[in-house]
């Protein structure tokens, strides 16, 4: 839940807290409780009995802002972000603190902040999928030209013969010949037919197949050697298995400048700007070479 900031173990009301959950940052954040409930401190009794009201903005998905008021003893005391604790910050150097909870649940700016999970499909995945529903285009074509063809020949040559044949009455009387309405049932039946003796076209055992392949390759990516880093005794692992084929796909790299991919020691070579080249030019041995107009 939310909550407003009541007491706190710190002198002055004050309280840290890191709130990586919520925007990546790692350095510690400063929140105060107001001086009026702040002489609470930890005292249950006057904590249990607080009386006000908190009159503030709708549940929104605003980190970095929050506008209220809170009436208590007749005063009128001003609200801002700097006097809340967030759903998913987590206390640091403070041992406890008091507060009241101003949204919950669904209404908390992390729940606000957090959309619906999407289902990351690759592109062998979306490949696949057209695929197998081509195969199914192709097998009822399959089968409607088959119980077109079987309909003609019923019609035109077998219809004769059913009188010569024992077969179920019930279908078609087996003293006359085959009516249109008796071809029509019997080429329906049909198509059921060859939909059965033809499904194996459909490639079923395709996903499955390709699943354990993606196992096998996860399996190689956290035994790989080359991936592996001394110093920090840290192996690969690959966390999911339906993006291993996305690897060989990737085209650019996008990093931050605080240092948490680059441990700081990025280095400026090149860029390009429309298309022109910048930077120095470097030899085998990675020396730079004085280039210089004539």
């Amino acid at each position: 839940a939310d909550l407003l900031l009541l007491s706190t173990s710190e002198p002055h009301g004050l309280c840290y807290i890191e709130t990586s959950e919520l925007d990546g940052e790692t350095n510690l954040k400063v929140r105060q409780a107001l001086p009026e409930t702040s002489i609470m401190g930890d005292k249950l009794l006057q904590i249990s009995e607080f009386e006000g009201q908190i009159h503030c903005e709708l549940p929104n998905n605003k980190l970095n802002q929050f506008e209220g008021r809170l009436h208590y003893n007749g005063n009128i005391l001003p609200l801002d972000n700097g006097k809340t604790l967030l759903r998913g910050c987590v206390l640091r150097n403070t041992r406890w603190c008091y507060g009241v909870v101003i949204f919950a649940g669904k209404d908390t700016k992390l729940m606000m902040n957090s959309g619906k999970t999407k289902c990351k499909r690759t592109s062998l995945d979306h490949f696949l999928n057209i695929l197998i529903m081509g195969i199914v285009v192709f097998l009822i074509a399959m089968c409607l030209i088959c119980t077109t063809l079987c309909g003609i020949r019923e019609w035109t040559i077998e219809r004769h013969f059913t009188i010569h044949l024992n077969l179920d009455g019930s279908v078609i009387p087996n003293h006359m010949e085959q009516s249109s309405e008796q071809t029509s049932i019997l080429s329906f039946l049909m198509f059921f037919s060859y939909l059965i003796l033809l499904n194996t076209v459909v490639p079923i055992s395709l996903y499955v197949s390709v699943e354990i392949i993606r196992f096998v390759h996860s399996m190689w990516i956290n035994f790989d050697t080359e991936m592996y880093y001394e110093k920090g005794d840290t192996a690969a692992h690959a966390r999911t298995t339906t993006l291993n084929e996305e690897l060989g796909q990737v085209q650019y790299i996008f990093s931050d400048k605080t240092g948490t991919l680059t441990q700081n020691t990025m280095v400026f070579r090149k860029c390009s700007i429309n298309g022109h080249s910048y930077g120095d030019v470097y030899d085998a041995n990675g020396k730079v070479i004085d280039v210089t107009e004539v």
